[in-house]
């Protein structure tokens, strides 16, 4: 299950191979300070995407509420079953029981904090999917899986419940995601997805009394690395695991595509009995390419203590990408795109992501680059100039006015 935080993002989600992505409307979920998020006319158009590629298309409405929302909520559940939202992901009794009475299916949040059979057999009555405390042990999880299957535990489909666990991206200090510091700093809840993320920051400890500093040896005491479970996913199957998050509402289209695309393969291989070691480190290796604060492989899955802190408020991603211009048109039978160059050079061999809401994410190698002469035709040349039109080779469509940007390797202090 992979996340969305825009249609660029979207579409690279279902072109990397999701099987379901997730979503957010407004303010009523826990990316609500988000950059870019859906809105409620927006659904029909989600769903729709998602259901041409064959994922189903969950909405995510997963923070508290307050009695002055609740006709909002009401509103947004109604047009999210009207669009054909497959699921609402939900922790809030409010929502859980009105996407009930409406006959939408409900997946039980991480910031329910489910960590045992009992709180299992309870949800049940209402929700057919449910995501584990991120705190729990791999022995914990196949106990809950065995009980639900030796109990022939169902939700309201009748089904046996599916169970979901975290599998990519940032973790919180908070116990599943709940935390006060941001409430008691700025007055903005993390638990309604307005988090300043206070804890990704450095702390001095002062003694009132004397006056006395002293900074804490590591520095980002509260900023966990992101969990990481490529090479642990056997296990995480073997035990039962149904559905695999991917973090990342708040990512890049580029950051979708990447850690969908390596957890399907992931997946993929341990069906075919292709899973090793060897193909773990290339996918790490990607993974590392891409947003991340170092990986805590495993994470509370195998039982590890939690001495993972990141060393750092921002990513350690080994590539970055820097805007480079726009698509202005494409041309199908050669495969060819036609760039206006607006923020810099482009030069032979330079690595390219192109983007946009219907293309999701393109990544090329311009091998070679070409410019217009005075007779009208074309030629290859070593770089085109900032300000001017090239053309290059594209594996597949882009369309006028895609995002072009330049991907280099990061210097990494």
């Amino acid at each position: 299950m992979a996340p969305a935080g825009s249609f660029e993002s979207l579409a690279a989600a279902l072109r990397a191979g999701a099987d379901s992505v997730y979503f957010g409307v407004g303010s009523l979920n826990m990316r609500a300070r988000a950059t870019v998020n859906f809105t409620e006319d927006d659904l029909p158009k989600v769903v729709r995407l998602c259901h041409a590629c064959g994922a189903k298309a969950y909405l995510t409405c997963n923070i508290i509420v307050y009695d002055r929302e609740l006709e909002a909520v009401r509103t947004l559940l109604q047009r999210a079953k009207a669009a054909g939202v497959d699921a609402v992901i939900a922790a809030d009794f409010a929502v859980i029981t009105y996407a009930r009475e409406l006959g939408l299916e409900v997946h039980i949040s991480v910031q329910a904090n489910v960590c045992n059979v009992a709180a299992v057999r309870f949800f049940a009555a209402y929700a057919d999917v449910m995501v584990l405390a991120r705190e729990l042990p791999l022995s914990s999880i196949r106990h809950i899986i065995d009980t639900i299957r030796e109990e022939k535990i169902c939700g309201p489909s009748g089904k046996p419940v599916r169970i979901e666990i975290f599998a990519h991206g940032a973790l919180c200090i908070g116990v599943s995601g709940k935390c006060g510091m941001s409430l008691a700093a700025y007055n903005h809840s993390a638990n309604r997805g307005d988090c300043f993320q206070l804890c990704r920051r450095r702390y001095r400890v002062t003694d009132v009394d004397t006056g006395f500093e002293m900074n804490i040896d590591n520095q980002y005491i509260m900023s966990p690395k992101d969990i990481c479970t490529v090479r642990v996913i056997d296990q995480l199957l073997e035990a039962g695991v149904s559905v695999f998050k991917l973090e990342g509402r708040g990512r890049s289209e580029g950051y979708v595509s990447t850690v969908t695309q390596v957890y399907r393969e992931a997946l993929e291989a341990c069906s075919a009995g292709t899973w090793s070691p060897e193909k773990v480190a290339a996918w790490e290796a990607q993974l590392l390419r891409v947003f991340n604060r170092q990986f805590w492989h495993g994470g509370y899955y195998l039982g590890e203590d939690w001495d993972t802190w990141g060393g750092t408020a921002n990513s350690l991603a080994l590539e970055q990408r820097q805007h480079l211009g726009r698509v202005k048109s494409y041309y199908a039978r050669p495969g060819i795109a036609v760039l206006k160059l607006e923020a810099a050079d482009l030069k032979q061999g330079d690595r390219l992501e192109i983007t946009g809401t219907t293309t999701g994410i393109v990544r090329l190698t311009a091998d070679e680059v070409r410019e217009d002469t005075e007779s009208g035709e074309t030629t290859p040349v070593p770089y085109v100039s900032k300000g001017n039109t090239a053309y290059v080779a594209v594996p597949q469509k882009v369309r006028h006015g895609d995002k072009v940007y330049l991907v280099t390797r990061r210097k990494l202090s």
